[in-house]
């Protein structure tokens, strides 16, 4: 099998046939094995009766995977599994994929022999956008675009996001699965949900290794923005649990601390609250929200330090 498709569910069976659609009408130059790997990640909606009916009248080689674990990470584990393809492509269920987008990742595996491959992902009605979300913050919402030319990335500031990324098989021996300990859980609704940063750390390991990450513009992808996801409070709490997991993952020992929180994060603190009130002065609150939500981080960076040491009190 030349690919395994991973693509992870959670009571979302109303996004699947538009998926599956434009998998179906994908335009290849070679002549490719490939298959997709359907992960029901615990879904009480009709998810797997969708899944088998579109298999029945489809030639494409759909295979439905069940985990009842939840957790993004352990799905994405879970579909490696059981894939067979010698490399290995993930997309989420809300992606819309362009006719030359499989042929586009395939082909540049070939011609440039990476470990990884990332493209394009462009949102969906952008238009529609409320004001307050500024074109530095559509990254939040999953967009990436490194321009118009292929290139290496070096996996550390730049390297492919979930929605759109390929692996060769062999990087699963070399540097492991995803952290199960990281990433979204459920639906992503719930503020103990919204949690990321899998991605970040599975391509850090890899790069440390010495591996090699290409994009390709033309592996472009379109991906869905659901309503949960345009509302301040969706960007305040991704930037608090940005902040928490920060302080969960960091293994240095500060010797100045208070209540288990370094003490050079405090004025970081204070000075984006500054900041923030600077700017709601001057632009208003929907101006200054992009430094709220800096505001929010260092408060979950704080967090998170303080329950770290609570555990380790305990």
């Amino acid at each position: 099998m030349d690919l395994s498709i991973i693509i992870c569910t959670y009571n979302r069976y109303q996004n699947l046939d538009e998926c599956f659609n434009c998998l179906d009408q994908q335009k290849l130059k070679h002549n490719l094995s490939w298959e997709i790997i359907l992960v029901d990640n615990n879904s009480s909606d009709a998810t797997k009766a969708v899944v088998e009916d579109y298999a029945k009248t489809t030639k494409l080689d759909i295979h439905y995977v069940f985990e009842g674990k939840q957790g993004l990470s352990i799905a994405r584990n879970t579909g490696i599994k059981y894939s067979t393809g010698n490399y290995i492509v993930f997309i989420d269920d809300d992606i819309r994929v362009t006719p030359t987008w499989l042929n586009s990742i395939y082909s540049t595996f070939v011609e440039h022999n990476c470990d990884a491959v990332g493209g394009r992902i462009h949102l969906e009605s952008t238009e529609n956008l409320p004001k307050w979300i500024t074109p530095d913050m559509c990254g939040f919402l999953g967009h990436q675009d490194f321009g118009s030319s292929p290139r290496l990335m070096d996996g550390i500031s730049e390297f492919p996001f979930g929605g759109n990324m390929a692996i060769q098989r062999r990087v699963i021996d070399l540097i492991g699965n995803f952290d199960t300990d990281l990433g979204r859980k459920g639906e992503g609704l719930k503020k103990d949900e919204l949690f990321k940063g899998e991605e970040t750390d599975f391509f850090q390991r890899l790069a440390n290794a010495g591996g090699k990450f290409y994009y390709h513009p033309d592996a472009l992808v379109f991906h869905k923005i659901l309503p949960h996801q345009l509302t301040k409070r969706f960007f305040l709490t991704l930037h608090h649990n940005a902040g928490i997991q920060t302080a969960l993952q960091d293994t240095m020992q500060y010797k100045r601390q208070i209540l288990g929180i370094p003490f050079f994060i405090i004025p970081q603190f204070l000075r984006s609250i500054y900041h923030y009130i600077l700017l709601s002065n001057k632009n208003g609150l929907s101006g200054s929200f992009r430094q709220l939500m800096n505001v929010y981080y260092f408060a979950g960076t704080m967090t998170g330090y303080f329950k770290k040491n609570t555990n380790n009190i305990k």
